[in-house]
């Protein structure tokens, strides 16, 4: 099977800053009961994805394009861009900011515990 990926712009996503851009590469149904999220996530300039805690799952972010600051469970923020993998562990929290003048793009992957 070949399909388009599903695109949802969300507007303060977790209480964030602007649009986040997420292509869903897999649905919900399609992860089979052990995650929540498959996607490629844009944030534009100024963008962020909000601070908020994981309970169940988790969701490793993997830095395609771009740089960005991730927030860590313990508040400490450490500038990241390509080929950076950002992890927390079941039940913590993180969040991610673009304070650049370019799009962040990365993966994202919410599995469960």
């Amino acid at each position: 099977m070949i399909r388009k990926t599903t695109v949802q712009k969300v507007e303060g996503l977790r209480g964030g800053r602007g649009v986040t851009e997420i292509h869903h590469i897999v649905s919900k149904e399609e992860l089979n009961g052990h995650g929540n999220m498959y996607a490629m996530v844009k944030l534009g300039p100024g963008c962020s994805i909000g601070y908020h805690q994981h309970v169940g799952n988790t969701e490793p972010y993997f830095i395609l394009k771009g740089k960005g600051t991730f927030v860590d469970n313990d508040g400490s923020r450490t500038e990241v861009g390509p080929g950076d993998v950002c992890c927390i562990e079941v039940g913590q929290s993180h969040a991610m900011e673009n304070n650049s003048d370019e799009d962040l793009i990365m993966m994202a992957l919410v599995y469960n515990e």
